[in-house]
């Protein structure tokens, strides 16, 4: 439904969209196996460093991600306008329906598989599970806000912004989601 409206309403090419999008996956195929294959053969300070460089990625991660929510939510659904309230509230009903189905569905096949699949066998841990190789260093990049706390006050400012036309906070997330889209050159220009 979203791609539809984005393709129709708001003049995104979806079609791009998702082939680029698709297109990534069997570039990743490969990088896959080749980690896989190193954490086999290379000798542990080699793999600390990795450990390192994932664990800062991750901080990272973990800080942006927050910020990406709220400076793509929030000007999105102050796009919308007047309407903004009645498709969000569509947008969340079909998002909370298809999340019980998928956890339901989740726990009625694990309940039905799992039990023949794990018959007669017993979990056992490798002699060294307590001797994991550790990062040498880590640096702490706490979010700003948590997840849930970025999708809320994206909802509260998208739809504040779409009710009352305001255009100065509209114009400050404008400039926040331009710095999302730094990256892609033919979004920046849409924007």
């Amino acid at each position: 439904i979203m791609n539809w409206y984005y393709q129709t309403h708001i003049g995104l090419d979806m079609v791009y969209f998702w082939k680029r999008i698709l297109g990534i996956v069997p570039a990743m195929l490969p990088a896959i196996a080749l980690g896989v294959a190193c954490g086999f053969f290379l000798p542990g300070w080699a793999t600390r460093i990795a450990l390192t460089f994932n664990d800062i990625f991750g901080q990272f991660l973990s800080f942006v991600i927050p910020l990406l929510i709220l400076g793509l939510v929030a000007p999105g659904i102050a796009d919308l306008g007047k309407n903004a309230g009645w498709l969000l509230a569509v947008t969340a009903a079909l998002a909370y329906a298809f999340t019980l189905f998928s956890g339901f569905g989740t726990y009625l096949v694990g309940r039905a598989v799992f039990p023949a699949l794990l018959e007669g066998s017993q979990a056992v841990l490798p002699d060294d599970a307590g001797a994991a190789l550790t990062p040498y260093f880590t640096v702490q990049m706490p979010p700003l806000f948590g997840v849930m706390s970025a999708l809320v006050l994206a909802f509260v400012l998208g739809l504040g912004m779409a009710y009352t036309h305001s255009v100065k906070l509209k114009g400050v997330m404008d400039e926040f989601l331009s710095l999302i889209h730094i990256s892609e050159p033919t979004r920046q220009e849409a924007i």
